[in-house]
């Protein structure tokens, strides 16, 4: 067996929902660098069309699909469309999500007060727009061609209740029992559904927590620090080796339900 062979996605169509974003604009171009023709789908054109420029300045194969995540027929249209495009998706990577100020807890701060409209919203993007949506809509594509690998974006924030973000937590450990359901309901189909657990990646919605102005750590980003064993934060390219294995047909066959923490060993660490 030739091993280099087990990750091209040659003759694959690939859908990155959220790949305006930075980590899922990181994991379009892997997929594109590995062969597949990537479809980017978020709300941003600007940001989209620069990652497909990107792309395509590598040689890769890629168009800009605009729609919200969290609106059915949004997504319904750009699936359609890049079916026009670019050919019947066979992968689909869910990466939209992110968290909101007043869904945050600040130390010291009442639970119970947590306002019900912020709650709603963070679930709803991590959630229904995070996995649920792009699952039906581009999942049934996938079951209808008897072929496909979907890979949700969850967080290490799903597995451990980490204090402050709890909506945002509540969201990625939801996301993670839905894969898990689509997995099971999906195995005989073609259909592999897996996760992805990223630990702290500075990102926009992030970064202001982890990071001072003048570039030094917070004391929330210190604590994070202390409790990585590799003592840094991840960057959002080491996500690429996982997404890409879990994309390939050939290399990961009979690996579904699953899900890959990448955290430099943040959830190994007791709290």
């Amino acid at each position: 067996m030739n091993l280099n062979s087990l990750f091209g996605l040659e003759n694959e169509t690939a859908v990155v929902v959220g790949g305006t974003g930075i980590l899922g604009g990181q994991l379009a171009e892997a997929l594109a660098g590995c062969g597949a023709k990537v479809a980017i789908v978020g709300r941003s054109e600007e940001r989209g069309m620069e990652r497909v420029k990107s792309i395509e300045a590598a040689g890769g194969t890629a168009c800009f699909e605009q729609a919200d995540a969290v609106n059915l027929e949004s997504l319904t249209r750009a699936r359609d469309a890049i079916c026009e495009r670019l050919g019947v998706m066979s992968i689909l990577i869910s990466a939209a999500g992110g968290n909101r100020p007043d869904a945050t807890l600040p130390p010291g701060s009442d639970f119970c007060k947590l306002p019900l409209e912020a709650w709603q919203g963070v679930v709803d993007l991590n959630l229904v727009g995070g996995a649920l949506l792009p699952s039906q809509v581009f999942g049934e594509t996938m079951v209808q061609e008897k072929k496909g690998s979907i890979i949700n974006i969850a967080s290490a924030s799903g597995m451990i209740p980490l204090s402050r973000v709890v909506a945002y937590s509540a969201a990625k450990a939801a996301v993670l029992n839905l894969t898990q359901f689509l997995a099971r309901e999906w195995a005989l189909t073609g259909v592999r559904v897996n996760a992805i657990s990223p630990g702290f990646f500075p990102a926009e919605q992030n970064r202001k927590l982890l990071f001072n102005d003048d570039g030094t750590y917070t004391d929330r980003g210190q604590q994070i620090i202390g409790h990585t064993p590799m003592a840094r934060f991840g960057d959002p390219q080491e996500l690429a080796g996982a997404a890409v294995w879990l994309a390939s047909h050939r290399a990961s066959s009979f690996v579904t339900g699953q899900n890959i923490i990448v955290d430099g060993g943040f959830s190994s660490v007791t709290i």
